[in-house]
């Protein structure tokens, strides 16, 4: 842990999140010349910078949810720059899990138990090529997959958008039961916990039509979702 929150890796992070935050404000500054140059005006514009403002920093919640989760096994900065640039809490696990296995342990928590400096460079290796080799594919693939499953979704009608369904479930199924549902008791019950928080706020927002709650239900299920694995823990536990 002392070298997952050092120094050296702090100011590494900053300079990379200093980069993407300069390429950020590079594509802000092209886009508003080009809404300019299609005739859009400086109100409409400046109307639609804050409400993606608005609408990004919301959802953002639940990614500080995950901070605090991530960093208790994998350091502050390291934890700040995976889901600050790109990834995610459940993703970047399953990567660094499977580094600590790789490297005999039985999980990344006995990892963490056990401190081991030698295995930090290759947990941090796993995650960053895991995630790099999907915008690679994204950016190789990615047109041509998403036409072909358009073209197929246009021809096939309600069928294509079940095929689609399917295979965003099948991707859940995947993911859900090995990092949920066969980890123990507590973990099932926050899973079913945070499944019926989050059915709840869709029926709110389809019953009362409050639509803006739409953009805290993943923040929600997070939070109340924890709250109820610590309630589990004393009930059970």
């Amino acid at each position: 842990m002392s070298i997952m929150n050092s120094f050296p890796l702090y100011i590494l992070v900053i300079a990379g999140l200093l980069f993407v935050f300069a390429l950020c404000l590079v594509t802000l500054k092209q886009a508003r010349q080009r809404a300019l140059e299609l005739g859009l005006s400086k109100e409409e514009i400046m109307g639609v910078i804050k409400s993606s403002a608005l609408f990004s920093i919301v959802p953002s919640l639940s990614v500080v949810v995950g901070l605090f989760s991530l960093q208790a096994v994998l350091g502050v900065p390291w934890s700040w720059y995976r889901l600050s640039v790109i990834g995610s809490v459940s993703y970047e696990l399953i990567a660094a899990d499977m580094a600590a296995i790789g490297a005999g342990y039985d999980s990344l928590a006995a990892l963490v138990e056990v401190n081991d400096p030698n295995v930090a460079g290759a947990v941090m290796l796993a995650m960053s090529l895991g995630i790099i080799g999907g915008v690679v594919g994204c950016l190789l693939l990615g047109k041509s997959i998403q036409t072909g499953m358009a073209s197929y979704r246009a021809k096939s009608g309600a069928w294509g958008a079940l095929v689609m369904s399917c295979f965003v479930m099948a991707l859940m199924a995947v993911f859900v039961p090995a990092r949920s549902i066969f980890t123990g008791t507590i973990a099932t019950l926050t899973l079913i916990t945070s499944a019926l928080i989050t059915m709840a706020h869709r029926w709110i927002i389809k019953k009362y039509k409050v639509k803006w709650l739409s953009n805290f239900v993943m923040a929600d299920a997070l939070i109340l979702g924890m709250v109820s694995a610590v309630f589990w823990n004393y009930l059970i536990g």
